[in-house]
């Protein structure tokens, strides 16, 4: 029975925010104690939408405090999705879903990134924005990928 139940809860759960992977960095900033400050790159593939990939560059906070996670990273980040295969819209599509998310401080803050689909413009847009409890502003950026047809390698 408890097993059933826990199946169940998982089966009704929302899809997780997608785990990124990281692609490079580049330092930016030479500490001499602790790891130096750096852009990361890292990619993600949208957790819902198969055929869409979403690339975020960000800051990352060195020195003594960011090598032990206890930094808050800048807001600072960039965002570009692309089609990177064939995509199927899902009928049950969530609008302004979640599909990212990342700590950017020990408390308090994160780098998200949410979907909207464009309907008239066959478009999905990615919305890329740092939380902070306290801040109202936000910085932001956005994406958009136009699904177009996609032929396999199979197919030429």
């Amino acid at each position: 029975m408890r097993a059933a139940l826990l199946a169940l809860a998982l089966l009704a759960a929302p899809a997780a925010p997608a785990a990124a992977e990281e692609i490079g960095e580049v330092d930016t900033a030479f500490k001499l104690l602790g790891a130096n400050h750096k852009i990361v790159v890292e990619a993600f593939d949208d957790p819902d939408v198969p055929g869409v990939t979403c690339f975020l560059s960000r800051a990352k906070t060195g020195g003594i405090s960011g090598s032990l996670g206890l930094a808050e990273d800048t807001s600072d980040a960039s965002i570009a999705c692309r089609q990177t295969g064939p995509v199927t819209i899902p009928e049950d599509l969530e609008e302004g879903e979640q599909v990212f998310r990342q700590r950017t401080s020990l408390l308090f803050k994160a780098l998200q990134v949410v979907r909207f689909h464009d309907e008239a413009r066959n478009t999905l847009v990615y919305l890329s924005y740092s939380d902070k409890l306290i801040d109202g502003s936000p910085k932001n950026a956005i994406s958009a990928v136009v699904i177009r047809p996609w032929e396999s390698a199979a197919a030429e």
